[in-house]
């Protein structure tokens, strides 16, 4: 009688075969989880993570003397504009001192956990911050005859330096630098790089548990924070600061918002090609003619406007040079809510008004706006409305407009700071980090200080 049942071989090959069909079925739903995943939750990064460990110069830096700096005491759980504070002044130290600038994520949560809750949704707790800026903060390339060695990540960092110096800010910042208001910046940059050069370990960090070495008062006044001007303006580590290229290809997706003859993209969706150069030909060193850009607060800072009232604090310091148009004294005594509310959270009515009165006083025609604000759509709409009856615009468009991918989603301010600094005119919020950076890159750039205006 015939037999028809299977011989071991192939029983073997049935169930490689089986093997092969099941592990094809759980790779498939790991992706289509994968994939389900992405669109619900914030974005990762981990391209750029990867990118960050694998810059060019690493391979030589492991077989070279070279000597570091981390300040593992980075700012985090804050808005982007008091970390970028704080980096711009780390990475002048490590340059100040021939040391090589230790980078790190921009971290909103340091427990190591992957997502945040920022207001009732999902954020990233860390973003690399190759995914916002770009140039020698991150690792990219100095002037030709600058040698002092290149930026690295803290994980390129920890692997060479195992067992660092650690330093205590406190063995530098006592009471009277940090307190004394007689007592200038550039006097405490110039104490670290005394310090920083003293030591011979190539391998220094700052302890992780220490306050900053530029206390975050600092940066709101000016008579201690300017002296420091001349240096940094100067610093190639600023001088070359540039946005990311996941920025940039977010400023040419959304160019029809910026610039007045620049078309609209041909399709809503937006796809990020990593295989193609998105810059365009347009020189980032100029302004975008006839631009006004509008930096205006809503929501959480209201509060924080009236607790700016009540301690009678100054405009930041970098929006506080002696030539410009505007300025602001605080009031020495008395309840000046509804000053410091005009400056700091002004309404509709007079954002207006100070719309028109830059736009006559403007040497240069203005025939955009652009709108950076985190107000509520409703609240934006009322504000268009209002500038489009006061005044004829060719077009008016506002942060709320942008078309952007999930992983530009969430840098996004970082595009308006791109466009911000590049304005023919800028009305910023003189108590705002952001409005205050955005400054710093316009003067160092050479804009004309006259067209940097605040409420």
């Amino acid at each position: 009688m015939a037999r028809y049942g299977l011989t071991q071989g192939s029983r073997v090959a049935l169930l490689g075969v089986v093997a092969f069909i099941a592990l094809a079925g759980l790779l498939y739903r790991r992706q289509v989880t994968r994939s389900v995943m992405a669109l619900h939750f914030p974005p990762l990064y981990e391209n750029i993570h990867e990118q960050e460990q694998q810059l060019p110069h690493y391979k030589e830096y492991e077989s070279k003397d070279i000597k570091y700096f981390w300040a593992a005491n980075h700012l985090y759980g804050l808005g982007w504009g008091n970390v970028m504070q704080d980096y711009v002044m780390m990475s002048l130290l490590a340059h100040a001192t021939n040391r090589s600038f230790v980078f790190n994520d921009y971290t909103w949560n340091a427990d190591g956990s992957w997502y945040s809750d920022f207001n009732g949704k999902l954020i990233p707790s860390r973003i690399p911050l190759s995914a916002i800026i770009s140039g020698p903060v991150v690792g990219g390339e100095l002037p030709p005859e600058d040698h002092t060695p290149r930026a690295v990540s803290k994980d390129f960092f920890q692997t060479i330096c195992p067992n660092p110096t650690i330093l205590q800010v406190s063995e530098i910042n006592d009471d009277y630098l940090r307190y004394d208001e007689t007592v200038s910046a550039a006097v405490i940059f110039d104490k670290w790089v005394q310090k920083l050069n003293s030591i011979d370990d190539p391998c220094v960090q700052l302890d992780a548990n220490n306050g900053q070495i530029f206390d975050y008062w600092i940066y709101g006044q000016k008579k201690r924070l300017l002296p420091m001007w001349p240096d940094l303006s100067e610093s190639p580590m600023i001088k070359r600061w540039s946005w990311s290229p996941l920025i940039h290809d977010a400023y040419e997706s959304n160019l029809h918002l910026f610039h007045l003859y620049a078309p609209p993209p041909s399709s809503e969706l937006l796809v990020l090609d990593e295989t193609n150069d998105t810059t365009s030909k347009e020189d980032y060193s100029q302004p975008i003619p006839g631009l006004l850009a509008l930096h205006v607060r809503r929501g959480d800072f209201e509060p924080h406007c009236r607790k700016l009232s009540s301690i009678k604090a100054d405009w930041n310091a970098y929006n506080s040079f002696p030539e410009f148009l505007d300025h602001f004294t605080p009031p020495e005594d008395g309840d000046h809510l509804d000053l410091y509310m005009s400056h700091c959270y002004p309404s509709i009515a007079q954002i207006v008004a100070k719309v028109k009165k830059v736009r006559l006083e403007s040497k240069e025609p203005l025939t955009h706006l652009y709108i950076m604000t985190n107000g509520a759509m409703a609240w934006v709409e009322e504000l268009k409305t209002a500038l489009s009856t006061d005044g004829e615009w060719n077009h008016i468009s506002s942060s709320r407009d942008l078309k952007l991918t999930w992983e530009q989603k969430f840098v996004a301010q970082a595009l308006d700071m791109f466009v911000a600094q590049r304005a023919q005119v800028l009305i910023g919020n003189g108590w705002s980090s952001l409005t205050s950076n955005v400054v710093m890159l316009r003067m160092v750039n050479g804009i004309p200080s006259d067209t940097n205006r605040f409420w």
